[in-house]
């Protein structure tokens, strides 16, 4: 009976750990989308600015009395939501590392750098290559004699969508190094189902991009390259690990 009340309770220590890591984490976002919202303005120009670079005018109209209020809060949130990603990510392997082997626990800086660079590595790729291409796309479909006048709500959730799916794919590697770390990804595994991988690649690419195959061709690209990152990264911890 004791050590099922101690089993009990130590099951019951990691939930009350993982709701104040959760409070912490929400925190930190509340902190950073306040400090966001400060500079709103610069951040909505820049957002805006791929709009302006389409062969065809885009024109974007606020069609609620509260659009631009909840929208500002919104880009306000996803701001600070990136702003605080190392912190969320310190926050994840904190509540995993008690868990894990001596030699697993050195990976836990490498693990929160190269989740937040490869998360902003996807923004700035999705902001340079994915919006502009959507956008001339999307926009040079329109039929003769219409206007392209977007939704701004429409236009910013778009925008999110490719941004953070972007950001989220660029996570490929840090998922295979936190999996390589607890011992459940190999190098060996990975080339072997590099073939499935590629057709996983191009579904994927067909859901984030337009559907026209450039753009599909060009979301592909960075997903093959990341897989290939994703094995290198794969031998190199299992490389440290047997050292």
């Amino acid at each position: 009976m004791g050590n099922d009340d101690a089993s009990e309770m130590g099951f019951l220590d990691h939930l009350e750990e993982l709701r104040w890591r959760l409070v912490r984490s929400l925190v930190a976002i509340i902190i950073f989308s306040i400090l966001s919202f400060g500079y709103i303005d610069k951040i909505l120009v820049f957002l805006l600015f791929p709009t302006t670079k389409t062969s065809n005018p885009i024109v974007l109209q606020s069609l609620q009395v509260q659009s631009m209020f909840l929208i500002k809060w919104f880009i306000s949130f996803i701001s600070g939501f990136i702003i605080s990603l190392p912190y969320l990510m310190y926050q994840l392997w904190s509540f995993v590392a008690p868990g894990l082997k001596v030699n697993e626990k050195q990976f836990a800086l490498p693990f929160v750098f190269f989740a937040f660079t490869s998360f902003v590595s996807g923004i700035i790729f999705g902001y340079l290559v994915l919006i502009p291409f959507s956008l001339e796309f999307f926009s040079g479909i329109a039929a003769p004699h219409v206007e392209n006048n977007f939704s701004i709500q429409y236009y910013f959730s778009f925008l999110t969508w490719l941004l953070m799916g972007s950001g989220l794919i660029f996570q490929l590697p840090v998922v295979s190094l936190l999996l390589s770390a607890i011992g459940v990804l190999t190098p060996a595994f990975m080339r072997h189902y590099r073939k499935h991988s590629l057709v996983v690649i191009m579904i994927l690419s067909s859901f984030i991009t337009p559907p026209d195959p450039i753009s599909m061709l060009i979301m592909s690209i960075p997903l093959v390259l990341l897989y290939e990152i994703s094995i290198g990264v794969s031998w190199l911890v299992n490389k440290r690990k047997a050292n």
